[in-house]
C-alpha cells in the first residue's frame, strides 16, 4: 500500500513562511500555505496544493482546517505581529495539531511561544547569522545546517593538517567530538561514506556531524 502524502499547514507568507511552503512542496509535502495578505496567499498559490486567505487568530477558521490530521503546522507569522504568531500557535496546540513548529525573533518571544505549546521554536535569522559568521571566521567552513538542537550538519575543506592522513589516524571524535558521516571527492564532487581507513586527499570536503562549536574548535586547532 502507497504512503499518503505528508501535510503540512504554513501560515504566515513573509519570505521565510514562502520558502517554508515552497520547499516542502518541492519535496512531495501536501502544503496548505495560509496568510490574511490577498497578494501574497496569490504568490504562492501555483507552488502549493491549496492556499487560502484569513485570519489565523481566529480558533473557529483554525479547527476548520483540521490541524489534527495534519503531519506538521508551520506557524511562521514574521516579528511585525508577535502577538498573532503567540495566538495562532495557542490555537493551532488547542485544535490538536501533533507537531507545531513556531517562528520567533528574540528570546522572550520564543520562550512565550514555548510555553503556549510549541513543539519546536525556530529563529531563522538567528541560525543564518550564526553559520554566516562561522563561514567568515573560519574560511574553510563551506557550509552548515541544524539537525537538532545543538546539533550540526557542517561540510568543510580538509585542513591541511588532516592531509594524507586516514579518519581511525586523526581520532576526530575522541579528540574534538566531531565525526565524518561523508566525503565530496576532490574534481568527481562524488559522495562518499568514509571508514576508519579513509583517507583525506588534497581539495576533500569531510562533512561533520558535532555539536555547536565543536567544528570551530576544530579548524582553530588544526
Amino acid at each position: 500500500m502507497a504512503r499518503q502524502k505528508q501535510q503540512a499547514i504554513v501560515i504566515g507568507l513573509g519570505q521565510f513562511g514562502t520558502s517554508v511552503a515552497r520547499a516542502l512542496a518541492s519535496r512531495g509535502v501536501e502544503v496548505l500555505a495560509i496568510d490574511s495578505v490577498e497578494e501574497k496567499v496569490q504568490a504562492v498559490s501555483a507552488d502549493v496544493a491549496e492556499a487560502m486567505c484569513f485570519d489565523a487568530t481566529d480558533l473557529e477558521a483554525v479547527t476548520r482546517l483540521s490541524p489534527e490530521k495534519r503531519d506538521v503546522c508551520v506557524c511562521a507569522i514574521g516579528d511585525e505581529a508577535k502577538d498573532a504568531s503567540i495566538i495562532c500557535t495557542a490555537l493551532l496546540r488547542q485544535a490538536g495539531a501533533p507537531r507545531v513548529i513556531a517562528r520567533a525573533n528574540d528570546e522572550v518571544h520564543a520562550r512565550i511561544l514555548k510555553l503556549v505549546g510549541a513543539h519546536q521554536v525556530v529563529n531563522p535569522e538567528r541560525a543564518f547569522g550564526e553559520r554566516f559568521a562561522s563561514q567568515i571566521v573560519h574560511e574553510g567552513i563551506k557550509g552548515e545546517m541544524q539537525l537538532g538542537e545543538g546539533v550540526l550538519l557542517t561540510e568543510v575543506e580538509t585542513p591541511e593538517p588532516f592531509l594524507g592522513r586516514s579518519l581511525g589516524e586523526l581520532r576526530l571524535p575522541s579528540r574534538f567530538g566531531v565525526t565524518v558521516v561523508a566525503i565530496r571527492k576532490h574534481g568527481t564532487g562524488a559522495v562518499v561514506l568514509p571508514d576508519a581507513e579513509t583517507t583525506l586527499a588534497e581539495g576533500d570536503a569531510i562533512v561533520l556531524v558535532a555539536r555547536e562549536g565543536a567544528v570551530a574548535k576544530m579548524m582553530g586547532k588544526t
